[in-house]
């Protein structure tokens, strides 16, 4: 008997310690145009969302948490290199994200998650909205991905020949008005997919990853379509939220992140998971009920307002991060790459510039991360600049309408802190705060060098 207890003593020694070293797996659950105010755990009064509000209890809820961009394609080069998108030349003043008819792409010199996980051998794979380059030279298997299944860009990219006439029928949308392409690694496999039954088709793929890797390290990036439009919910959700179809397409992708969570923990591997949830902006707010909504912030999705960029970030991993936790750190998509790096026990990136900061000692609530300003670009042009609790805005544009930015000599300034909604101006009684902004700003310039600009390049000619 005594032996007995002893070998299972040790046996389950041994099996903790295998655990403690094997690498975290790690899931980024991206959304498309969710804005800060959209999820009931940041104040959404209508939108039912129990799983991501179950994240946030049973994890960390950050309340400034930036994307790198106001719009889809600089906001994901930026996550995926852990650089404003300004240094791969994935951002553009003149086409401010990736069409159909564009010819570039996210550069293979850029190093992705992907790419640098697979210096420890992780399995990985992209689920979902890509908008990196839809030629064969810039999707997410030629990034350091293993697999892909999804669109290579907006769901209202590809408008059919069967859509009517004039306007773009986002109010009363069916799914035939788009021929965007469903992609299964390099091939297309579907045009104009039932965009109903995205989301739960997303799922299964990223479920059927999870559980085939589920004895090794993975990274799963996934990146819902939704709730960009055009919007569709599948017949199980559709109709059943107050907020309407927005509140529907919400709801379906917060059963989604449940789903994931079930099968972490069905499969035992929760506790050596991170999984973390954002979206890639703000709302697109001139849908009106088509569009989300940034809560008490300012703007919206194309604006460097903070409702433009700054978005709900969430971070679960049981037994790691202390539940409930909420952070007020200045946090951002930059910031993955480095903690995923960190966390994975693999060395920094030191051959070029990195922005992200590592968040580890975040997550382990051993101690604040070390930024010194935020850089808010709108396309290749910079807008504002964020230390601290003050953001100094050097230009500002509405997301859609105005056509030229208003220039501010001096900077607006705002104390985020007491004004999220950005409306109090405290530049006359804050000269300080303002040199030590343009020093930052000074400081950031002087690393930036010129890139090709990839948004701009057109479609080779056939």
């Amino acid at each position: 008997m005594i032996r007995l207890l002893l070998t299972f003593l040790l046996f389950a020694g041994v099996s903790r310690l295998a655990a403690a070293e094997r690498a975290p797996n790690f899931i980024v659950i991206f959304a498309d145009d969710l804005g800060y105010g959209d999820l009931g755990c940041y104040g959404h009064p209508t939108i039912n969302t129990p799983n991501l509000d179950r994240m946030a209890r049973e994890g960390m809820k950050f309340t400034d948490f930036y994307s790198a961009a106001e719009v889809c394609t600089p906001s994901r080069a930026g996550l995926m290199t852990g650089r404003y998108p300004i240094r791969s030349g994935m951002a553009s003043d003149k086409r401010r994200v990736l069409f159909p008819n564009s010819g570039g792409g996210l550069p293979q010199s850029e190093i992705t998650i992907a790419k640098a996980l697979k210096a420890k051998e992780y399995a990985t794979a992209c689920v979902g909205k890509w908008h990196l380059g839809h030629l064969p030279q810039f999707l997410p298997t030629r990034h350091g991905f293993d697999s892909y299944f999804g669109i290579p860009y907006s769901n209202d990219m590809d408008r059919s020949p069967k859509a009517p006439k004039g306007r773009v029928p986002f109010n009363e949308p069916k799914s035939e008005y788009w021929d965007v392409p469903l992609m299964r690694d390099e091939v297309i496999v579907e045009r104009s997919p039932d965009q109903h039954e995205l989301v739960p088709r997303y799922t299964r793929a990223a479920l059927a990853f999870i559980e085939k890797n589920q004895s090794r390290p993975f990274f799963l990036y996934f990146a819902h379509s939704f709730p960009h439009v055009p919007l569709f919910a599948s017949k199980r959700f559709a109709g059943k939220s107050p907020r309407g179809l927005y509140g529907d397409v919400v709801e379906e992708v917060d059963w989604s992140v449940g789903e994931i969570m079930k099968a972490l923990k069905r499969l035992k591997i929760d506790r050596e998971t991170l999984v973390f949830f954002t979206s890639d902006n703000g709302p697109w707010l001139i849908f009106n009920d088509q569009g989300g909504s940034a809560g008490l912030l300012r703007g919206g999705k194309g604006s460097t307002w903070d409702g433009g960029m700054r978005e709900p970030g969430i971070a679960w991993w049981p037994g790691t991060i202390r539940p409930a936790r909420v952070e007020h750190s200045l946090a951002s998509t930059l910031d993955l790459l480095p903690t995923f790096l960190s966390l994975a026990k693999l060395p920094p990136i030191s051959d070029r510039v990195i922005d992200g900061r590592d968040l580890s000692p975040v997550l382990h609530g051993t101690g604040p991360v070390e930024r010194d300003a935020y850089f808010y670009y709108r396309g290749e042009t910079l807008f504002a600049v964020r230390q601290g609790q003050h953001k100094a805005h050097f230009k500002t544009q509405d997301g859609y309408g105005q056509a030229r930015p208003e220039i501010h000599t001096p900077p607006l300034l705002n104390q985020l802190g007491i004004d999220p909604g950005e409306q109090w101006n405290v530049a006359a009684t804050s000269p300080q705060v303002i040199a030590s902004i343009e020093d930052a700003l000074e400081r950031h310039r002087k690393t930036l060098k010129p890139v090709v600009n990839q948004l701009e390049i057109p479609l080779p000619a056939e």
